[in-house]
C-alpha cells in the first residue's frame, strides 16, 4: 500500500527480482475501542488478512483503571505488568510486528522510557515522532501519542503520514534543540515489514543521537517492574494533513517530512555544483529509494531542487511491506539497482537507501564501490568538493570490522583518527567533542557530524559533489570522470583494502553463541608469532573500546585475529535483526601494488576467507553451507 501519492514518486520501472513472499497487507484494520464503563477496557486491536486472522490487544486497561486530569486532559491510568524480552539493543527495540501487538507490548516499553528520563526532559517538552513508512508505524504513532500525552509533553512534532527518515529525525531534533528534548523512531532500518516481518521503536536524544546505553539499560530496568501506564484520553490523530492540534495545553504538529532536511542538505552541499552534474545531458543517474523512506525524499531533492530526470527515481513510492522487498542496500537484496547499472549502457551513477533512509550503497556503471571505500573516498574529498569542509574535517573514525582504508587517508591528511565498535552511538561522543567530522561503518552506513545518525542521501550527495568537482571544467561531450575513474584514482595514491563481509542470517543462536565461544577459547590460548596457514599472528583479542571523551568501556565488541601483513579475519553476531542470529564474518587485505589492484576480491581473498572457515568451524556449529549475503 502506498503511504501517500505526494510522498513518493515511483518512474523506473523494473520487476521484482529480489522480493519476500508475504501475504498483502490490504485486508487489514484497525481500530481503537473505547467502551463507556470506567471500568471497562481500552482495546487497541489488529486485525490481519484472511489468511491469516488473529486479533491482537495491543493496550488493554484492567478493572482498577483510575482517571486524572493533566494538561487539561484525562488521563487514564492503566495498571500492567512486565513483559519479557524488551532488552534495547544497539538500535533499539526490534521484534516481529506480532510481538508489537500483543497486549501492552509496546505501551510498556514507551512507557518505560518515560519512567527512565529526568522529567525536565519531556514535561511540557517538544518531541519528533515519525518513522519509515512500514506495517504498524500509523498504529503504532497514534499509541505514542497518547502515551506521550499522559506524562506530560508538551507537544509532539509528527511527520506527515508518519513519515520521517532516521536522518530527518536527528536533523529536527538539532534545528529546533533550544525546545526539541528528543525524538522517537518507528523502523526497524534495513529488516523486511509486513504482518509477519519486522517492527522497532527506539529513542534519540536531546542532540539527535540514539539513546546512550545509559537511558536504555534504564529502560530495560524499568520494562521488568512496570505497574502502570498513562494514556491520554484524546482522538486518534489525523496524520494525513500539515498543520496543528490541540487539546488542552498538549499539541501535536504535523509536519512535511523533507523541508527541514532538505534545507540542511542545502547548506552543507553546494546545489548549484551538483546540478551543473545532474543536468547534463551526458550524465545520467539512477536512485534506488527501495519502496522505503526516502522514496518520500528523492523527487523533491533529486528531479525539482537537482535536476534528475523523473524516470531516475526507482520504487520511490514508500510502501508498508516495502513491495515484499528486503530494504537493505547491497548487492543481493538491491538487485534491481544492480541490474540496471551492469547493464550495456548503465548509468554513470547509481544508489540506493535502506528502510528508515540512514544506509546507502554507491555504483559506477559495472563498478560497485565498497562501504569502506566510499567512505574513505569521500573524506579524501571533502575540503575541495562539500563547503561543510571548507576548512577541513576535524578528525575521522570507522567502526572496527570496517576497513583500514580510511586509517590511510586520516594519516596523509594529519588528522584524528578513531576506531570505534559498531553502533553510531560512538561515533555520537566525538562529535559532540568537536573531535569527528567523517565516519563510516562497513554495513552501508557513511555519515558526519551534521546530524547525530548516519545518512543514506547525505553520503548519495557527497558522492555527486566530488564527482561533480571533478568534472566541473568538462564541455558537454567530452570524456567525464567517472566513478571507477575516482575510485581508481584513491587505490593508486593509497593502496587498496580488499574488504569482503559474509552474512549469515537467523542463524540458531546456540549454534551461533557456540562458535563464539570456541573463538574466545582459541584467542585465549593464541599468542604472536603463531602460524595460520601462510599468515603469521600479530594479535589476537575480543576488541574493547574505552571511550577518550567519557571513558566508558564497550568490551566484547568482536574477535580480531590480525596477521603481521595487516590481513584480518573479524567474527560478530550482529544485534539488528529480530529473530536467531546472525553471524558476520569480515575478511581484509591491503594491497600497495597498482598492479594488483583490478582483482576480483573474493579471488585476492580466498586464502583468508578459507582460513576465516576453518578457523571457525562455522559449517560445524550453524549448519550453513553458503553465506546470506556476500558483500
Amino acid at each position: 500500500m502506498a503511504m501517500s501519492a505526494g510522498l513518493g514518486t515511483s518512474f523506473c520501472s523494473l520487476p521484482s527480482l529480489h522480493r519476500l513472499t508475504t501475504a498483502t497487507t490490504n485486508a487489514a484494520s484497525f481500530s481503537f475501542l473505547k467502551l463507556s464503563s470506567p471500568s471497562s477496557s481500552l482495546l487497541f486491536s489488529a486485525r490481519l488478512p484472511p489468511t491469516n486472522r488473529h486479533e491482537y490487544s495491543v493496550i488493554k486497561a484492567s478493572s482498577s483503571t483510575t482517571f486524572t486530569e493533566s494538561h487539561d486532559l484525562k488521563v487514564n491510568t492503566i495498571t500492567t505488568k512486565p513483559i519479557e524480552g524488551q532488552k534495547t539493543g544497539t538500535s533499539g527495540l526490534r521484534k516481529k510486528v506480532k510481538v508489537f501487538m500483543q497486549e501492552n507490548y509496546l505501551a510498556n516499553w514507551i512507557q518505560a522510557l518515560f519512567n527512565s528520563l529526568p522529567p525536565e526532559d519531556y514535561k511540557n517538552a517538544l518531541l519528533v515522532l515519525g518513522g519509515d513508512g512500514r506495517y504498524f508505524n500509523k498504529e503504532a504513532a497514534q499509541l505514542i501519542i497518547k502515551i506521550a500525552a499522559g506524562n506530560g509533553v508538551g507537544k509532539i512534532l509528527v511527520g506527515k503520514e508518519g513519515i520521517l527518515s532516521t536522518p530527518a529525525v536527528s536533523a529536527i531534533i538539532r534545528k529546533r534543540k533550544a525546545s526539541a528534548n528528543g525524538g522517537f523512531i518507528m523502523s526497524a532500518s534495513h529488516n523486511p515489514g509486513g504482518p509477519e516481518y519486522d517492527w522497532g521503536i527506539k529513542f534519540n536524544y536531546s542532540s539527535g543521537q540514539p539513546a546512550p546505553e545509559s537511558i536504555t539499560d534504564m529502560i530495560y530496568g524499568n520494562t521488568l517492574s512496570i505497574s502502570e501506564i498513562k494514556l491520554a484520553d484524546i482522538p486518534d490523530v489525523d496524520l494525513s494533513s500539515v498543520g496543528v492540534t490541540k487539546y488542552g495545553n498538549f499539541s501535536v504538529e504535523i509536519v512535511d517530512p523533507v523541508s527541514d532536511y532538505l534545507e540542511l542538505m542545502e547548506d552543507v552541499f553546494d546545489f548549484s555544483l551538483i546540478k551543473s552534474l545532474v543536468s547534463r545531458s551526458d550524465f545520467r543517474l539512477t536512485f534506488d529509494a527501495m519502496h522505503a523512506v526516502t522514496g518520500a525524499y528523492a523527487k523533491p531533492i533529486f528531479v525539482d531542487k537537482l535536476g534528475a530526470t523523473l524516470d531516475s527515481i526507482c520504487n520511490g513510492v514508500p510502501l508498508e511491506d516495502f513491495g515484499h522487498g528486503h530494504p537493505d542496500p547491497n548487492l543481493t537484496y538491491a538487485e534491481d539497482l544492480v541490474k540496471i547499472m551492469y547493464s550495456d549502457n548503465g548509468p554513470d551513477f547509481g544508489a540506493a537507501s535502506d528502510g528508515d533512509g540512514d544506509r546507502n550503497m554507491i555504483l559506477g556503471r559495472q563498478f560497485f564501490v565498497t562501504p569502506s571505500d566510499s567512505v574513505a573516498i569521500i573524506a579524501a574529498n571533502a575540503q575541495a568538493s562539500i563547503p561543510y569542509f571548507q576548512t577541513g574535517p576535524k578528525g575521522l573514525a570507522r567502526s572496527m570490522p570496517t576497513s583500514g582504508a580510511l586509517d590511510r587517508v586520516a594519516e596523509k591528511l594529519n588528522l584524528p583518527f578513531f576506531e570505534v565498535p559498531t553502533g553510531w552511538k560512538f561515533f555520537g561522543n566525538l562529535m559532540d567533542a568537536g573531535t569527528l567530522s567523517i565516519c563510516g561503518e562497513e554495513s552501508f552506513g557513511t555519515g558526519s557530524d551534521h546530524i547525530r545518525e548516519k545518512d543514506g542521501i547525505w553520503a548519495v550527495l557527497a558522492w555527486l559533489s566530488i564527482i561533480a568537482y571533478r568534472n566541473k571544467s568538462k564541455k558537454e561531450g567530452e570524456k567525464l570522470v567517472s566513478v571507477s575513474d575516482i575510485v581508481k584514482e584513491h587505490w593508486a595514491t593509497y593502496g587498496r583494502n580488499y574488504f569482503s563481509r559474509y552474512d549469515y542470517e537467523e542463524c540458531e543462536s546456540e549454534g551461533a553463541n557456540e562458535m563464539i565461544n570456541h573463538l574466545r577459547d582459541l584467542i585465549s590460548k593464541s599468542k604472536q608469532g603463531d602460524k595460520y596457514g601462510d599468515y603469521t599472528l600479530e594479535l589476537a583479542d575480543d576488541f574493547t573500546y574505552t571511550d577518550p571523551v567519557d571513558g566508558s568501556i564497550a568490551s566484547k565488541q568482536g574477535i580480531r585475529f590480525v596477521f603481521t601483513d595487516g590481513s584480518r579475519i573479524i567474527f560478530r553476531l550482529s544485534g539488528t535483526g529480530s529473530a536467531g542470529a546472525t553471524v558476520r564474518i569480515y575478511i581484509e587485505q591491503f594491497e600497495p601494488d597498482v598492479s594488483k589492484h583490478d582483482l576480483d576480491a573474493q579471488v585476492a581473498l580466498k586464502p583468508l576467507i578459507d582460513l576465516a572457515l576453518t578457523v571457525s568451524k562455522l559449517k560445524e556449529f550453524t549448519g550453513r553451507e553458503k553465506p546470506t549475503v556476500i558483500t
